[in-house]
């Protein structure tokens, strides 16, 4: 594993490291309302009270935050996956008779009594995807990933895997059907959501990320070259890679919510 390799890793373990901590607050923050309204409910009937209105603005910061998570912990998977080896071929399976089926389903029981909170609340977060538009890479082969934009079915908690639908009709070849995949969570990145920017992890100038192509639902590397800060904007100013025009890279504006960590690894 070569050096820059390894400082991407740790850099997106200390990123998972502060969003458990902005978790942590928001937390303190909800409780404290909701410790108010139950001591006072009447409160919310005074004019001018914004309690409900900052508990919603809490909850939807909570949502962000976890889901920003489980984006940092697909982009870590995928890192690790790509050093770690397989498992050792031809390990030999013997049928299981009935005694075998009980002990693993007790075991399987035991493993889910045992889930940890913060695997729990991954796997709630990925459940609560369904109907949302994320990043998915659909094909990966020796040569390039391919990205697009896809809407999630479904979650299933037992294979961890997404069931999700590219709602862009296919070429006349594929019938022009809009197609679905079962994918890894370690192929899924949700977006940011366009509702609260200000919660919304920003990429500095000269990043690599993965983006939208304007005007397409397929996603590409791309260098920031302005933030939305900056821009004093809800858009990024980005130049996507082999996106040459008369010799130069072009510079297009793409919405802060069709912006995600570039995965390591990433071939285009």
């Amino acid at each position: 594993m070569s050096s820059p390799d390894i400082a991407s890793i740790l850099e997106n373990s200390r990123e998972l490291d502060r969003l458990r901590k902005h978790q942590e607050e928001v937390l303190v923050g909800i409780n404290k309302l909701h410790k108010k309204l139950q001591a006072t409910p009447e409160v919310v009937e005074k004019p001018g009270d914004s309690s409900l209105s900052r508990l919603k603005s809490l909850y939807i910061q909570a949502k962000d935050l976890s889901e920003r998570e489980v984006a940092i912990s697909s982009s870590l998977l995928s890192q690790l996956d790509t050093f770690l080896p397989s498992g050792p071929p031809g390990q030999q399976r013997r049928k299981m008779d009935g005694t075998d089926q009980k002990k693993k389903r007790m075991k399987s029981d035991s493993d889910i009594s045992r889930i940890s909170p913060s695997m729990r609340s991954h796997i709630e977060v990925c459940v609560g995807l369904k109907d949302e538009q994320v990043a998915a890479r659909v094909t990966s082969d020796a040569e390039k990933d391919e990205w697009f934009v896809v809407k999630v079915i479904n979650f299933d908690e037992k294979t961890k895997e997404f069931e999700v639908l590219d709602e862009e009709p296919g070429d006349d070849e594929e019938g022009g059907v809009q197609r679905k995949y079962k994918l890894p969570a370690s192929c899924i990145i949700p977006f940011p959501k366009r509702i609260d920017p200000s919660s919304t992890q920003e990429f500095p100038a000269g990043r690599h990320v993965l983006a939208v192509y304007p005007g397409t639902t397929a996603l590409y590397k791309a260098t920031v070259i302005s933030t939305p800060r900056k821009r004093k904007s809800d858009d990024y100013l980005l130049e996507f890679d082999d996106d040459e025009e008369d010799g130069a890279l072009p510079q297009r504006t793409v919405p802060f919510h069709k912006v995600v960590p570039l995965p390591e690894g990433h071939r285009q």
